[in-house]
């Protein structure tokens, strides 16, 4: 059974009312870049605990996540008060297949997240494995709020380091919003219009897609890739849509 140690909170960073992102130092094992570990608080007398996507690649020190305070959210209303100093359990070792070793070969690699899903796709985009197999890498992240929209300094950096090799397309669903695509990614891909915004297409040769947040969007994206021929990726049967659900 993996380890529980005792991380100390470096930073709380309240981008709004109920998204955050904790920075945590603590002396974890290393891990792959889209992996994800638990964190927990002793509350009541009793650990509650939950799976979070590293934000942060390996290199990086401190580790980072990046959350939404459900509204019945024990842990993450918890945590959302947490101060500089203060104690939190994390898991030792990471786990999950969320990482490019399952992503077979391709051109393109396209990066679809919704809200805080869009975590381990910044801990992936931060490694140089990811520039190394992939010509071209499309980064999409759905929102509810032009407010939600966060992280926007690192996409801005990678735009500048990769130009054309980097592409970024937000969506925001509840408002309109200069720069972004009104509505759900699931039906942008079936009308074009995430297609025609970013001036690329998604194809069975030259794409490979990683799906992660809302499982909603999950389920949809991946049954309308599907009809356009793309298939789901598994160890073995290699296809081309590899997903995470992110609660």
């Amino acid at each position: 059974m993996a380890k529980w140690i005792q991380g100390t909170v470096v930073d709380n960073i309240h981008w709004t009312e109920n998204l955050f992102s904790l920075k945590i130092d603590a002396d974890v094992d290393s891990f792959t870049a889209g992996q994800f570990t638990s964190l927990a608080l002793d509350i009541d007398g009793k650990r509650i605990a939950r799976p979070y996507s590293y934000l942060s690649s390996p290199d990086q020190q401190p580790i980072e996540f990046f959350f939404y305070t459900a509204v019945d959210g024990l842990l993450s209303n918890a945590m959302v008060k947490l101060k500089v100093g203060d104690s939190i359990w994390v898991k030792q070792q990471a786990n999950g297949y969320f990482v490019l070793d399952e992503v077979p070969g391709a051109d393109e690699l396209w990066m679809l997240g919704t809200g805080t899903g869009v975590a381990p796709f910044f801990s992936i985009l931060h490694t140089e494995e990811v520039w190394q197999r992939f010509k071209r890498i499309v980064l999409v992240h759905a929102v509810r709020t032009e407010a939600d929209l966060r992280y926007q300094e690192l996409v801005q950096a990678l735009t500048e380091k990769y130009a054309d090799r980097f592409r970024f397309q937000a969506f925001v669903s509840r408002e309109v919003c200069p720069g972004t695509i009104t509505g759900r990614v699931p039906a942008a891909i079936e009308d074009g219009s995430l297609e025609d915004a970013l001036g690329l297409q998604l194809d069975t040769v030259r794409s490979q897609i990683m799906l992660c947040g809302n499982p909603d969007m999950v389920k949809d994206c991946t049954e309308i890739l599907k009809a356009r021929g793309f298939t789901k990726n598994r160890r073995r049967t290699p296809g081309h849509i590899t997903v995470e659900n992110y609660w």
